[in-house]
């Protein structure tokens, strides 16, 4: 059983900054990419950040600047570093992991598209 647990949000300050984690619990054997979405309400869920096992990153344009994703493939978590919180960055940010092997005892599993439960950040004065 495996488990991604997201952690770091709360409310801020525009202008302020937070550093989200996720962490991968379990017996885990590899995780190729983990990638960080968020979803503010009334919208569509949009890509943040991504990262690969080797620590390559990509962001969408709009995302370039403020944030910054990066990886401890000992401990199994992705950070989302969030500078320059604005009204707008309010949402609940989610962790996901493209493909993820792990053993239960001996036997080997294989998840994809894997979500965590989220964490809610809001940017209000």
């Amino acid at each position: 059983q495996v488990e991604l647990v997201e952690s770091g949000g709360g409310l801020v300050q525009p202008g302020g900054s937070l550093r989200l984690s996720c962490a991968a619990s379990g017996s885990i054997r590899s995780i190729n990419v983990m990638a960080w979405y968020r979803q503010a309400p009334g919208k569509q869920r949009e890509l943040v950040a991504s990262i690969t096992s080797s620590g390559r990153t990509n962001y969408p344009d709009s995302k370039k600047g403020r944030f910054t994703i990066s990886r401890d493939n000992a401990k199994n978590t992705t950070y989302l570093q969030i500078n320059s919180l604005k009204p707008e960055d309010t949402a609940v940010y989610y962790c996901n992991v493209d493909r993820l092997i792990y053993y239960n005892g001996n036997v080997r599993y294989t998840k994809s598209n894997y979500w965590g439960q989220g964490t809610q950040v809001t940017v209000s004065s």
